[in-house]
Order: C-alpha cells, then sequence, then structure tokens
C-alpha cells in the first residue's frame, strides 16, 4: 500500500463518526491537495507522500466544515460552481428541478428565459443555461456575497452575457414573464436538526425560514402566476415532507403543482405549468 493510499484508509477512518460519506470526502479532499480531479487520483493511483495540506483538510472536515468549503468547489449536474462561505453548498436533491425542467421541455429547443430566485452562487441558472446554449436568464439573491460568487461562476463557464445576476428580494420587482423559473428558498424550520457543521458553516438566511419552515414560500406563492409564460415550468424545491403544506400556500392561489420526487424517492419539488 502506498503513502498516499495509507493516509486515505487513516482519513476515511477518522471521518467516519462526522460525515456519512467518510471514503469520498478523503478523496475529494486528497484530490484537492494534489491539484488533480478526484478521477485522476483513483485512474492514476499516484504514489509517494500525502500533501502536507491533505492532514489540515482532514482536520477541517472533521470539525464540521463542509467539503466544498474546503476545496472550493462543488460539482453539480453538468458544471462545477466555486462556493464558499457565503454560499449555500449546493446539494444533489436541488438537481431534481434541473431533470424535471429538461423531462418538461423534452423535445423542443428548450426555455428561452430563465428566472432562478434565491441563485446563491449560480446553481440553478448555470446548470440550465449550460443545458441549453441558447437560453439566457436572470438570477436573484439577496446576499452579495452569494452573488459574488454567481458572477465569478458566470464567467469562468462563459456564461457572463448570457446570466444577468441581481441584488433583489424575491420576485420585488420584476415584470417579465419567463419559460422556465427555478427557485431552491430556505426551507428548513428554525430549530430543526440540520446535518453535521451545516447550520455552523453554510448561511442561516438560505437555510431557515420561520417556525414551519415556509415563510419564503408565503412569499413566492403569489409571485409565480404573474412570472410563468404560457407552456412554461415552475420548478420549486421543497423538504421531503412539504409537499402538502407548500401544495396548500399555491393551491390558496389558484395554482395546482405536481410534485417531482427525488433519487431517493422523496418528494423534492412542485411543479407548475403555466
Amino acid at each position: 500500500m502506498t503513502a498516499i493510499a495509507r493516509a486515505l484508509s487513516r482519513a476515511t477512518q477518522q471521518l467516519s463518526a462526522t460525515s456519512d460519506t467518510p471514503r469520498l470526502d478523503a478523496e475529494l479532499l486528497m484530490a484537492a491537495a494534489l491539484g488533480v480531479g478526484r478521477d485522476r487520483l483513483i485512474l492514476d493511483n499516484p504514489t509517494g507522500e500525502a500533501p502536507h495540506a491533505f492532514a489540515d483538510f482532514i482536520a477541517r472536515r472533521r470539525a464540521g466544515e463542509p467539503v466544498a468549503y474546503i476545496t472550493g468547489q462543488r460539482a453539480f449536474w453538468t458544471i462545477d460552481l466555486e462556493v464558499g462561505p457565503g454560499a449555500l453548498v449546493p446539494r444533489p436533491d436541488s438537481e431534481t428541478l434541473i431533470a424535471a425542467a429538461v423531462e418538461h421541455f423534452g423535445g423542443t429547443a428548450g426555455p428561452p428565459r430563465i428566472l432562478d430566485l434565491g441563485t446563491g452562487p449560480g446553481t440553478l441558472l448555470l446548470a440550465a443555461l449550460d443545458e441549453w446554449p441558447n437560453a439566457t436568464g436572470l438570477g436573484v439573491d439577496a446576499s452579495e456575497a452569494a452573488l459574488a460568487y454567481a458572477r465569478r461562476n458566470a464567467v469562468r463557464l462563459g456564461m457572463r452575457d448570457r446570466a444577468e445576476l441581481r441584488i433583489g428580494d424575491w420576485a420585488e420587482g420584476i415584470d417579465e414573464r419567463f419559460d422556465l423559473i427555478l427557485a431552491n428558498p430556505p426551507y428548513v424550520a428554525e430549530g430543526a436538526e440540520t446535518g453535521a457543521g451545516v447550520a455552523e458553516y453554510e448561511p442561516a438566511e438560505a437555510l431557515f425560514s420561520g417556525p414551519e419552515g415556509l415563510e419564503d414560500y408565503r412569499r413566492l406563492a403569489p409571485a409565480i402566476g404573474r412570472l410563468l409564460a404560457p407552456g412554461g415550468l415552475a420548478a420549486i424545491e421543497i423538504g421531503y415532507d412539504q409537499a402538502e403544506s407548500v401544495s396548500r400556500l399555491f393551491a390558496a392561489r389558484g395554482i395546482s403543482p405536481a410534485a417531482a420526487r427525488d433519487l431517493a424517492g422523496r418528494p423534492r419539488a412542485l411543479l407548475i405549468i403555466g
């Protein structure tokens, strides 16, 4: 066993108490320390001593810091995003929204105009623009820190001219209609348990939304109908146990959403067709 392999094995054991994916975390952090992608780490099986940075990375992860904050990036759908403190870490569950949009627009040229409410580091907007190269979009967020990541991501991905990124309070001041609306609002109830390191490191304003986790849906429900173009799709992320409660908020506005499920089979998004 090489020194790097031994370091990976030892790190996996060390992370098992604080991570649900200790081996994956160790590999991502080793790849970052070596300055290569995880795929190259696995395929090339490098030998030699582990970089000094690896031990520091493991210590930070054991303290609960998200892997994405340590490495400075996170893969999402077909793109890699720069992330860090002040921006919500993209989750695989959010890919449910993009998958639903791909299904909705299948066989067409795709949505010409896209709106991402609560864009964070540009996660959903930039993934959608990568999916549909002829589309343009608007991303809105209340956090300048998150938008700074989004702007850098748009430049790095070659989408600066297609992605307008704007500070804002949800849909206030927007009077355009969009073919695709994406939103991943805060939906964790105040005081609810989160994963290790989540509440300690990620921005609270991107996580928590009142005592029931519904306050931001109450803001969004009145706006979606006027923003959605005929034949378009709005895909709004929800907590796995919120399908009924959030659907009622939209039903009060005369909207009947359908639920889309994530890879684990849990309701993860509400879909509204214009």
